[in-house]
């Protein structure tokens, strides 16, 4: 979940603030969000994602991380978000030296009541402006939806693609074919079906 602090901040400022918080804070346009501890429903989507992706990618020149991991999509340092999850296949990201991702290929965001609306539009659009982003996946809390943006190698646009229960999930950017089910795995949430669609 996010808080955002109303007063605007310079990059250093930010720095100067991360020092010191107790949580996870995000930047963006001189506005500093301070990520709170998520649902345990969040957290075991999250946790069934890297756990799937880690093995998936072992030994390969991709690596995944998690929301340790600051990710500075537009090249510079504003914006600096820290996703759910993020994979990057350039191994400057993940030197020791290395301060932020700034080549993600995939990014996944697990949405939450106090976060979705960002996650939906601003980070959609600042992924989207990435050079070397291929998908953007929004998982919902509260039902079972993951809603995938992926862009085409051929055109380079994006294409929306939605999966619900009893579906398969294509992660293309990574070629890795996951159970809807699997992402779920060990939660309550129930399916798309059964629920009023509130958009998180």
């Amino acid at each position: 979940m996010a808080l955002s602090r109303e007063h605007w901040v310079t990059i250093e400022e930010y720095y100067e603030m991360e020092k010191t918080s107790d949580v996870k804070l995000e930047y963006s346009h001189g506005r500093v969000y301070a990520m709170a501890g998520g649902s345990p429903e969040h957290s075991r989507i999250a946790i069934n994602l890297l756990g799937a992706l880690n093995v998936h990618l072992r030994g390969k020149v991709c690596r995944v991380f998690n929301s340790d991991r600051h990710v500075q999509p537009l090249g510079g340092e504003d914006p600096t978000y820290l996703p759910d999850i993020t994979v990057t296949c350039n191994p400057d990201d993940y030197k020791r030296s290395s301060p932020a991702i700034r080549s993600p290929r995939l990014i996944i965001e697990v949405l939450s009541p106090s976060t979705y609306m960002i996650d939906r539009v601003e980070k959609l659009k600042a992924y989207q402006a990435c050079p070397s982003c291929e998908e953007y996946v929004m998982i919902s809390s509260h039902h079972q939806e993951v809603e995938v943006y992926r862009r085409e190698s051929n055109t380079g646009e994006w294409k929306f693609i939605r999966y619900t229960a009893e579906q398969m999930v294509t992660l293309a950017s990574v070629e890795l074919t996951i159970p809807v089910s699997e992402i779920y795995a060990d939660t309550d949430i129930p399916p798309l079906t059964s629920v009023t669609n509130v958009g998180y």
